[in-house]
């Protein structure tokens, strides 16, 4: 592990982690994480707690909260420390579509994916009054059935915690709905399929139609012949 000592200060590393991209001549996916994986490289030999301590700090003073994710998830013994605690202090302040995707996807997912937190935890998630702690729940579930992330595909939690939020039409729920069933076509689309049938009086039919797409097509939205 390397000495803490020879690390920067977390404020000064966090200001410098900022500079760097605010002076990119273009911000976009690739830019920045060419940032993030030099600083992870930086720092890949750092204690667990200096890497949550600079996640944070990413969070809380420069608003870098996709960076401070990819930190944690990409520093193997910082991702190994997360527990629930942890996790709810990270996703703090989670209020958009794409803040809530970032998060269950580089964090919350894999962690779980991982048995890191419980069932219990995700299951708390789907019935908070907050619709984007619901959509973590669902997004969550994507890391379960993503071949490329590790996701072997588990139906029982994937179902459950569907099964919790299949009367939710909020628009952000009900997507991620679809997400959530549709990556888990590949795995089994027998009980996807059977999950519609059971559920067809509620489930909205967005996440119906693009699901049932999915199965017979492999895709959300086919294009018309024709158009």
């Amino acid at each position: 592990m390397q000495p803490q000592s020879s690390l920067p200060g977390i404020r000064d590393l966090g200001s410098q982690i900022d500079a760097e991209i605010q002076a990119l001549p273009i911000q976009n996916t690739n830019s920045v994480r060419e940032i993030r994986r030099q600083y992870s490289q930086q720092i890949k030999g750092a204690s667990s707690r200096y890497v949550l301590d600079l996640a944070r700090d990413l969070l809380e003073h420069f608003g870098h909260r996709w960076v401070a994710y990819e930190l944690i998830y990409a520093h193997k013994a910082a991702f190994q420390s997360l527990g629930e605690t942890e996790l709810e202090q990270l996703g703090k302040g989670i209020d958009s579509w794409w803040t809530v995707d970032a998060f269950a996807r580089t964090l919350s997912g894999p962690a779980w994916l991982n048995r890191r937190v419980s069932d219990g935890l995700i299951h708390r998630w789907a019935g908070s009054e907050d619709r984007w702690w619901r959509r973590a729940a669902l997004v969550s579930t994507v890391a379960l059935n993503v071949r490329s992330h590790g996701g072997t595909g588990d139906v029982p939690r994937t179902l459950a915690v569907c099964r919790l939020l299949v009367s939710d039409h909020d628009e952000m729920v009900l997507k991620a709905m679809s997400w959530a069933l549709r990556e888990l076509v590949p795995h089994d689309p027998i009980a996807v399929q059977e999950f519609l049938v059971e559920y067809d009086p509620v489930l909205a039919a967005l996440a119906k139609r693009e699901v049932r797409n999915k199965i017979s097509t492999g895709l959300k939205n086919p294009r018309r012949s024709g158009a």
